[in-house]
């Protein structure tokens, strides 16, 4: 038996929050995370600062999973981020 925490590719925190360019702390970790796990490629370092190599994965993210392409991390980002980390597949 596992728990929800086990399952979960990504840890950081449970906090959604509106992040993007210039945000920074554990919400970014997460989205990091997600990212990494999300896309393929090379990973992004999980430092916890939105700046333009996140900027650049969020963008292509978006374009990926065909939803608003604004660097912007909000719920619509957050609903697909949390399914494709958790999915075997990549989004792109």
């Amino acid at each position: 038996m596992t728990s929800s925490t086990e399952a979960q590719p990504c840890i950081f925190t449970n906090a959604r929050p509106t992040l993007k360019r210039g945000s920074s702390g554990v919400a970014v970790k997460q989205a990091q995370c997600y990212l990494n796990f999300s896309l393929d490629g090379e990973k992004l370092l999980e430092d916890g600062i939105f700046g333009p190599v996140t900027d650049a994965a969020t963008k292509r993210f978006q374009k990926c999973a065909d939803i608003t392409v604004d660097g912007i991390i909000g719920a619509q980002t957050w609903s697909f981020l949390t399914f494709w980390a958790n999915s075997p597949e990549f989004v792109c």
